[in-house]
């Protein structure tokens, strides 16, 4: 039986534990979920019955009723774009260039012609830090703010009633052209804030700017057999709008489920819905918040039954994550970490241990085989492993 429909839930930073690699990261111990878990002991019963914790190696009471596993990144880093693009059959040969100790002067002489005027900052910092150290110069100066993490990223910060978003949004469409080649990052993205000294706050009008996939994902491979590919969330961002043929740019996580659930609800949807639940990494493992992070989980864990009922007998759900972002661990930046696979349908077989899996892009396979697409890409489909 092929699948008509298939909602892909990326819950950003959703981490189940170090990669064999993590030490080279500096991410050695990191667990994001297992740490949060253990702490905060949130209410999950349909990720649990999805698998998540026997994927996390959790003891849970009962046996999963979905199918489930752990994906390895085989790519190198841990950053939004390359997870995603990986979970989308695209695996970098090479990382993204990144910037510890901010970026060459020559390269920001660059951006400042480009864009006309000057910048401040240039560090490796949090993006609420930045704010709150640089902000009030800003204010008297006008000059943005540029910033960057342990992540591929070219961070430009500016009050909205500086540089409104519309044109600070221009402003990184112009620092996007510089960076290209050796300095050619994953990311930029436009970080607008509003407030005062001591309470700035940032809006919901960030916009990321990649850069295009290197090659071929499943969004191209399913556009092009003619299948719905919906992106919700900053899914449009990551995939520079590519592979899609509609997109909500839906902003947190209660916004974004519920464009799902409208999308699913559409009666001639036959393809993909693919989501980014942005709240756990960006307000909540970023901010070092193990509370807020158990929260955010235990929302996505109430809608899922609504998410389940509307796929019906011929569709599928996907759950997973693009990399860490251990809110319990040293540091402010994402770890590199394994993510679990959940999946689940009514034409699949239940609690199927799909173990540990070498790269992220198993996700696509599985997505073109159930949906009855030849794959191309990387990855080895797990649908017939499951299926009834």
């Amino acid at each position: 039986m092929k699948m008509k429909k298939v909602a892909l839930i990326v819950v950003d930073a959703l981490g189940i534990g170090a990669q064999p690699d993590a030490a080279a990261y500096g991410d050695a111990g990191a667990d994001t979920f297992g740490h949060v878990y253990r702490q905060c002991q949130p209410d999950l019963p349909n990720l649990a019955d999805l698998g998540l914790l026997a994927a996390a190696g959790i003891e849970g009471d009962e046996e999963p009723l979905g199918c489930y596993g752990k994906l390895r990144e085989a790519a190198a880093g841990k950053d939004t774009t390359t997870g995603h693009w990986e979970l989308a059959g695209l695996t970098l040969k090479k990382p993204f260039p990144t910037y510890p100790d901010g970026f060459p002067a020559e390269l920001i002489q660059q951006v400042e012609q480009e864009i006309g005027m000057e910048v401040i900052g240039n560090v490796a910092a949090s993006g609420t830090e930045i704010i709150e150290r640089l902000g009030s110069e800003h204010l008297r100066t006008g000059k943005p703010i540029v910033y960057t993490s342990a992540d591929s990223v070219f961070q430009i910060a500016a009050h909205e009633a500086i540089i409104p978003p519309t044109e600070l949004w221009h402003i990184c469409r112009l620092a996007r052209r510089v960076l290209t080649g050796q300095h050619a990052v994953g990311r930029v993205i436009a970080r607008p804030f509003i407030g005062n000294p001591g309470e700035f706050q940032r809006t919901a009008n960030r916009k990321d700017f990649s850069l295009d996939p290197v090659g071929k994902t499943m969004l191209d491979l399913l556009k092009e057999a003619g299948r719905d590919v919906i992106g919700i969330g900053k899914i449009e961002d990551i995939f520079n709008h590519r592979g899609l043929t509609a997109s909500n740019h839906a902003a947190g996580n209660t916004a974004c489920l519920d464009a799902l659930a409208e999308a699913l609800k559409k009666p001639r949807l036959n393809g993909l819905v693919f989501v980014n639940l942005v709240d756990t990494d960006m307000l909540y493992g970023h901010r070092n918040d193990a509370e807020g992070y158990a929260r955010a989980l235990e929302e996505i864990d109430r809608r899922l039954p609504e998410i389940m009922g509307l796929l019906g007998e011929d569709g599928m759900l996907i759950v997973t994550g693009d990399h860490g972002c251990d809110p319990l661990f040293p540091g402010t930046d994402h770890t590199r970490e394994y993510t679990p696979v959940l999946c689940w349908s009514l034409a699949a077989q239940e609690g199927v241990n799909l173990g540990q899996r070498d790269t992220f892009a198993d996700v696509s396979a599985t997505v073109l085989e159930a949906l009855g697409v030849r794959n191309t890409l990387d990855g080895k489909s797990f649908w017939g492993d499951i299926k009834l």
